[in-house]
């Protein structure tokens, strides 16, 4: 030790090395042999439960645990059947009906061929397609169709996968926005319209498949949202509530997750409101219906979201197909209205 070193650091230095040896003898047999018997007793006793809190907290766990399955097992399958929804005829007769429609086959990368019907307008004028609601068929949009091609417009409609007469199940927009494409594509092709100027209506499930497509596709140039929402897990909640099992716990959670799980490859596609910029000057009306308020709201907060120029409309009922007569022209009155302003008819007279 060198000399002027103080006396009291050595013994501190002393004494500090000296419980140092002390703690590192004395912790194995004072703290790890107490510690692992206190926990393989916690451990026996969760697993051969003797005192009666330990058997009420048992039971609370397991009670928890079959409640958690049950929710799990009823949302998958209410899932199911929502995916699968009862689907509706749509046939007509091609050669007596008014409009003189053809009938148009499309393929669409991964889900087969669709059957289309093309109403024929002005040679040369744009098409808009039209995009049916969840649950509904091509077959239920005719009166809008007649409207439409009463103006002089091409029209252009289909069924969307798991209605009609189409196999599968719907994924509210994630795979449909691929048949609208597909559709846009087979009418652009055609050479007695104007590939460059369509036109997109859609209801709910069609709703935002349209307008995924639209964010993606220069070709349209103007388009109707009715119901429409930003992410298909919102129409799965929907979906939920009006089965009636909403208010279980859990359950509406479940049941996104499900659909998720189905749709895995999308997990990572952001809300549409994220690209609605794209859309800047391309004309949009946005329908919102009293009677459906969450659906409503959803379209509220996307017109909001939207940029310029853009629409917004309130009605009474939604659902075009449930409508009543008198609703039914108040409605097609509004479309065609929109679509006359915002995409003009225009085009070469067919011979």
């Amino acid at each position: 030790m060198p000399a002027g070193f103080p006396k009291w650091s050595r013994k501190g230095v002393l004494t500090s090395r000296l419980t140092c040896l002390l703690l590192e003898e004395w912790k194995p047999a004072a703290l790890g042999a107490p510690w692992r018997r206190l926990r393989m007793s916690i451990l026996y006793e969760l697993r051969y439960p003797t005192k009666w809190y330990t058997k009420l907290l048992m039971a609370l766990l397991a009670l928890v645990f079959f409640a958690v399955l049950a929710t799990a097992a009823i949302a998958g399958f209410l899932v199911y059947r929502i995916v699968k929804p009862q689907r509706t005829s749509s046939e007509i007769d091609m050669e007596s009906f008014p409009g003189k429609p053809d009938l148009v086959d499309f393929t669409v990368s991964g889900l087969g061929t669709r059957h289309g019907w093309f109403f024929p307008g002005l040679r040369g004028a744009p098409t808009i397609v039209l995009c049916h609601g969840y649950g509904s068929s091509r077959g239920e949009l005719l009166t809008l169709v007649s409207a439409l091609q009463d103006h002089q417009y091409n029209v252009f409609v289909f069924d969307f996968a798991a209605h009609g007469g189409n196999d599968g199940i719907t994924t509210f927009g994630y795979r449909e926005a691929d048949e609208v494409r597909a559709a846009a594509d087979t009418v652009a092709a055609r050479n007695d319209v104007d590939p460059a100027r369509l036109g997109l209506w859609g209801y709910n499930l069609g709703a935002y498949a349209a307008l995924r497509e639209a964010e993606n596709d220069h070709r349209i140039r103007a388009i109707v949202l009715d119901s429409v929402y930003d992410l298909p897990e919102q129409m799965v909640k929907i979906g939920v509530e009006r089965s009636g099992l909403g208010g279980f716990p859990l359950m509406v959670r479940s049941a996104q997750f499900s659909f998720t799980w189905l749709n895995y490859k999308y997990r990572e596609d952001a809300p549409l409101s994220k690209k609605l910029n794209t859309l800047a000057g391309i004309p949009k009306l946005f329908i919102e219906a009293s009677d459906d308020p969450e659906l409503a709201e959803l379209t509220r907060q996307m017109f909001l979201k939207a940029p310029e120029p853009r629409d917004q409309t309130i009605i009474p009922h939604g659902n075009f197909v449930s409508m009543d007569d008198a609703d039914k022209r108040d409605y097609e009155n509004r479309v065609v209205s929109f679509f006359l302003l915002r995409l003009p008819a225009t085009g070469m007279a067919s011979p």
